[in-house]
């Protein structure tokens, strides 16, 4: 088996969950549909191509490990819609509503919420370093040669997570862009760690298909909703993964 390694240097990382009321919770690794996403942005897809994103979908499958554990900030958002500017616009015949990212307004309906003041709490990982070992199932294209090339040289820029998430270093491992293993729970092990200061660690978080099951791992069998229908643009669907600590004793290298 042969892998892509990507290496997510970030200020900030949104791996997003499943959000929970005003509260957009995040992962502990990323999700399948944000990498699906991720790729395909690199590649200049859109999002109405529905059919080639659930294709990539169904081929993406991917290991990752904490290189630098992260911090977790929480950015408190807020909006008062009583205002006078967000209360109506000609165009809508006087009635509550706002613009949206897809260039026409929404009208807000009756109750008092169209006038209140609506709070969110938007999660993140900071300053952490995740090693990431992504490989494609399945026959066609794109293959892992044109996912590097398109990380390399993307079509637009390149977030982790939300638009806020920029990258601080190229997603592609400069050294060692491509490794083979047995599967990926022997390549995420056998790829160098990237460490800020001493001493270097003795076990790393890690994650895995779940079909590899816990061996060498101290953690569990975890569902996790990462999937998306494409067509419907709605979070769809769950697959097993493996998270959890194994013990390090590998290479070391300067983050």
């Amino acid at each position: 088996m042969r892998a892509l390694v990507l290496r997510f240097d970030a200020p900030l990382a949104s791996f997003g969950g499943v959000r929970i009321d005003n509260h957009g919770v995040v992962e502990r690794f990323p999700g399948t549909s944000m990498l699906t996403g991720l790729l395909a942005n690199a590649l200049g897809w859109r999002h109405g191509e529905a059919d080639r994103l659930t294709e990539l979908q169904g081929r993406v499958t991917f290991a990752a490990r904490w290189d630098v554990p992260p911090i977790r900030l929480i950015d408190y958002h807020t909006v008062d819609l009583g205002q006078p500017k967000m209360m109506g616009y000609p165009s809508s015949s006087e009635k509550a509503a706002g613009w949206t990212t897809w260039g026409f307004l929404e009208e807000r309906a009756g109750g008092t919420a169209k006038k209140a003041i609506h709070e969110r709490y938007q999660h993140y990982w900071a300053d952490g370093v995740l090693t990431l070992a992504l490989t494609l199932k399945g026959e066609g294209q794109p293959f892992l040669e044109d996912l590097e090339a398109a990380l390399r040289y993307p079509a637009r820029p390149l977030f982790l997570g939300r638009k806020a998430c920029l990258p601080s270093r190229p997603l592609v491992d400069p050294l060692q862009p491509m490794v083979e293993g047995e599967d990926l729970r022997q390549i995420i092990s056998a790829i160098p760690l990237l460490h800020r200061g001493e001493p270097a660690p003795s076990r790393v978080e890690v994650c895995w298909p779940g079909e590899l099951g816990l061996e060498g791992m101290s953690g569990q069998l975890r569902e996790v909703f990462d999937l998306r229908d494409w067509k419907n643009q709605v979070a769809s669907g769950s697959r097993l993964q493996a998270e959890g600590w194994v013990a390090w004793a590998g290479e070391v290298m300067p983050a």
